[in-house]
């Protein structure tokens, strides 16, 4: 069985977009997806999907949460080999301190890097860095201060990515090898 994992962008963020993991788990298993588990309340599922390729399983949630919930959500579905693959090109992984301030953006779009390329190029100042599948942005000042962490939820690339915590991504990676 293919483990693969969902991140939904904006969903139980603030007030808006609102879903109790236990309905997202059972939305997961009514679509045929086993072993499915929900980390944290932010709409992380890590789930086993046998042969169903990542993207046609996005394309099947985003549906499935927009018809049963009434939320609408950017939905990105990746291997967890393609997580293990985002964990070791962190060019910042040595130099964590506090892992609540580095961020990993997962494109939803891998192969719309442009917007990320010019982000680096506005702040280079920040260390921010662009991998094969998500980019990366070290917060030392925190989350607040970082101007790309800004500009990542704002309109020029928010529906082009969904960012983790390292945290949050560690844990990920962990529930996806159980």
């Amino acid at each position: 069985m293919a483990i693969q994992i969902a991140l939904f962008r904006g969903i139980n963020v603030g007030k808006a977009k609102r879903i109790a993991m236990a309905e997202l788990k059972a939305m997961f298993e009514d679509l045929g997806f086993s072993n499915v588990r929900t980390l944290l309340n932010s709409g992380n599922v890590v789930f086993e999907a046998g042969r169903s390729a990542p993207a046609a399983n996005a394309a099947r949630i985003a549906a499935a949460l927009a018809e049963r919930t009434g939320v609408s959500a950017n939905t990105l579905v990746l291997q967890a080999k393609a997580l293990d693959v985002v964990v070791a090109g962190n060019p910042f992984a040595e130099r964590i301190d506090d892992p609540s301030r580095m961020l990993v953006g997962f494109y939803i779009d891998a192969s719309d890097r442009a917007p990320f390329e010019a982000l680096r190029r506005e702040f280079p100042d920040e260390s921010f860095a662009l991998g094969e599948h998500a980019c990366y942005l070290r917060c030392d000042g925190g989350i607040l201060e970082s101007r790309i962490a800004d500009a990542l939820g704002g309109s020029k690339v928010r529906d082009r990515v969904t960012a983790r915590n390292w945290a949050t991504v560690s844990k990920l990676q962990s529930l996806a090898a159980a």
